[in-house]
C-alpha cells in the first residue's frame, strides 16, 4: 500500500468510526481533524486514533494503554496480538465510556 492509499483508507476508516458515534445517542463528542479523531467520553476520558504514515499504522490511545494497527488487505488488526481494530474499539467503548457499539471497518 501506498502513502496515498494508506492515507485514504484511514480517513475512510476514521470517518466510519466518527458515523457509528453520530449515530448513537450518547453523550460522546466526537472531533475529527486531519488524521486524527478524539472522542471525549462523559466522564472526560478520551480515546484518541491516530494516523502514522511513516509506519502506515494507526495508533489508538485509550486509558487501558495505546495500540498499533496494520492494515491486513482485509482490516486493521492489532500488531501485538492480530485482534482486529472493531473488537478491539468495542472492548474500550465497553470499558471506558459504559456505551456499547458495533464497529465494522
Amino acid at each position: 500500500m501506498n502513502e496515498s492509499e494508506f492515507n485514504q483508507r484511514v480517513d475512510d476508516t476514521l470517518e466510519l468510526i466518527e458515523e457509528v458515534l453520530d449515530e448513537a445517542e450518547t453523550d460522546l463528542d466526537v472531533i475529527n481533524n486531519g488524521g486524527v479523531l478524539t472522542i471525549i467520553c462523559e466522564n472526560k476520558s478520551q480515546v484518541i486514533l491516530t494516523r502514522q504514515t511513516p509506519v502506515k499504522q494507526l495508533w489508538l490511545a485509550a486509558r487501558s494503554g495505546g495500540f498499533h494497527f496494520d492494515f491486513n488487505g482485509e482490516t486493521w488488526i492489532r500488531d501485538s496480538d492480530s485482534a482486529p481494530l472493531n473488537n478491539v474499539l468495542s472492548d474500550i467503548f465497553s470499558e471506558q465510556a459504559g456505551e456499547q457499539f458495533s464497529f465494522d471497518l
